[in-house]
């Protein structure tokens, strides 16, 4: 019931499609475009779905038909630590941040092995930029992820989940970490201004130039939950998750906060030009590693100081 029905494969896929389509019906109306109907995720799910495998005759077949369910099988189980309806996950321990945490640095792992197995100079050159990119965001996005863990002093989501609840004027102290966060989600889903991997007037389709039918449908619907997964991370970790609310009122704060940071996304994707690869990595490094750590301190102080 858990990890097929609800909160599992389906709900997670049938929420995934609709914060596509929010995204693109947003996206399209910040451009004075109107956008694609509300089916046209699915539409597009289905399509590809009844479409031909190609596998390149040089490419590794047995790659190229287990990552995209390796990707998709990592982003579900990270989803179950995850609270939605409460203050506690399905499943927790203390430390399962640091396991989401690795669960959703595994499809982009499987980006780049995608990318270097298909023998085409377009995707190994995006597979490249992937591996590249995700030694830019990953470091300040786990350390803006640290600031509410030590405040909280639990390495478990649920546990911060329930920190928050009980203290709530303490969630805006996180709110440069929170920043920090949705801009290094924005390079892990690759969405402009961090596109680089996919950059289609440079690379083609970058890492997924070969791949088509159900292959490309299962990669296409890994990052949209992934997307789902990152929102409800932050949503968690910054938000307070659910706040200690009846089951039913903190599901539906649960959807409006995952929203709320979709939407946000969407924004950045509008108003931000790509940039190249080297002008993130000095970004990362130079200003959201340093912000990152200023958030860090902030709550290192008020952990000693005034809890």
């Amino acid at each position: 019931m858990y990890m097929l029905i609800f909160p599992g494969f389906l709900f997670l896929s049938t929420y995934g499609m609709i914060c596509e389509w929010l995204d693109r019906k947003l996206y399209a109306k910040f451009q004075n475009r109107v956008g694609p109907p509300w089916y046209q995720p699915e539409a597009d799910f289905i399509k590809l779905m009844a479409k031909e495998e190609i596998i390149p005759e040089a490419a590794s077949t047995g790659m190229f038909r287990v990552l995209p369910v390796v990707a998709m099988a990592a982003v579900l189980t990270a989803f179950l630590y995850i609270p939605i309806w409460n203050t506690k996950a399905i499943t927790s321990f203390n430390g399962d941040l640091v396991v989401v945490f690795y669960l959703l640095t595994i499809p982009t792992l499987t980006f780049f092995l995608a990318g270097w197995h298909s023998a085409s100079p377009f995707a190994m050159l995006g597979s490249l930029r992937n591996v590249t990119q995700l030694f830019a965001y990953e470091v300040p996005l786990l350390l803006s992820l640290m600031g509410p863990a030590l405040l909280s002093g639990s390495w478990s989501i649920s546990g911060i989940v329930t920190f928050f609840t009980t203290h709530p004027a303490l969630i805006p102290v996180n709110l440069i970490g929170l920043i920090v966060a949705l801009i290094a989600v924005q390079g892990k889903l690759e969405r402009v201004p961090f596109d680089i991997p996919e950059a289609e007037t440079e690379i083609v389709g970058g890492t997924f130039t070969e791949f088509t039918g159900r292959l490309l449908a299962l990669f296409r619907l890994a990052i949209d939950l992934e997307m789902v997964v990152a929102a409800a991370l932050l949503s968690a970790v910054f938000l307070g998750g659910s706040l200690g609310l009846h089951p039913l009122l903190g599901f539906v704060l649960f959807i409006a906060k995952t929203l709320l940071i979709v939407v946000i996304l969407t924004v950045f994707r509008t108003v931000m030009a790509r940039v190249r690869i080297e002008q993130m990595l000095r970004f990362c490094w130079r200003h959201l590693m340093p912000v990152a750590l200023l958030q860090t301190l902030i709550n290192v102080l008020i952990k000693a100081y005034f809890l």
